[in-house]
């Protein structure tokens, strides 16, 4: 999937010379935690979030240091922590140098750039620099529900026989890096699987299950592997709780 699959195609954006009780009005009006900053021109120019808002003079939260620190850290930091604290237009406490994404960025890349950004959003820009969406966490979490939804719909229409279960379970198994491919032995009857065999991390186990569960057709799955210690070699069956049904 793209971005351009999932995003929110009006965002709700700010021009940078609002102020910031513009911004802060807009933010909740429509429940949203974050604005695209927008220039003359139209191109977005900067983000605004609540996390720019957090540490603000009027409710008691600006950022105080002591004074050794303040020694130390010198007066471009402690002006940057006044602007912050004190800014009555966007383009003062807004966030600069926008992390934006294309239109047809596969949604792995989005997730990438996310996570390694720490944002919660990601203004989708064209070829011109204007901005024609935004993605957010929720819009990848709304893809993630409507994907398993089609999933379950198509799981109820096309049963699976046990022999196509087990082969397909066996095949995730095989070719994940963590699969205990030839410690573990699987079992289906009816659609319910039974995992038998050894593993040597409890991870593994979950994993197993886990990979299980994915398979269209599966009802249950009753775990019996058995927990062999690296260090002692000990043997530790599996939790009571996890031998029945799931």
């Amino acid at each position: 999937m793209q971005a351009a699959e999932i995003m929110n195609r009006r965002p709700i954006t700010v021009d940078a010379e609002a102020t910031i009780a513009e911004a802060a009005r807009l933010m909740l009006r429509h429940r949203i935690s974050g604005l695209p900053v927008t220039g003359p021109d139209g191109t977005v120019v900067g983000m605004l979030t609540e996390g720019d808002l957090l540490r603000r003079a009027e409710t008691g939260t600006a950022r105080r240091r002591p004074h050794w620190l303040e020694l130390l850290i010198g007066p471009g930091r402690l002006a940057d922590d006044y602007v912050a604290a004190h800014a009555r237009r966007v383009n003062e406490a807004m966030t600069a140098g926008v992390v934006s994404i294309g239109p047809r960025e596969p949604l792995e890349a989005v997730v990438r750039l996310m996570e390694r950004h720490r944002v919660k959003r990601l203004p989708v820009i064209d070829e011109k620099r204007r901005l024609v969406g935004i993605v957010s966490r929720a819009d990848l979490v709304r893809a993630l529900a409507n994907k398993l939804a089609q999933a379950a719909a198509t799981e109820a229409e096309v049963p699976a026989s046990d022999g196509e279960i087990r082969e397909r379970i066996a095949a995730i198994v095989a070719k994940e890096p963590w699969g205990p491919r030839f410690s573990i032995n699987i079992a289906v009857a009816d659609g319910v699987v039974d995992l038998y065999g050894t593993v040597t991390d409890e991870r593994e186990r979950t994993a197993a299950r886990v990979a299980a569960e994915t398979v269209p057709g599966v009802k249950a799955v009753r775990d019996h592997l058995v927990w062999i210690e690296p260090t002692s070699g000990i043997a530790i069956p599996p939790p009571a709780s996890r031998t029945g049904q799931s």
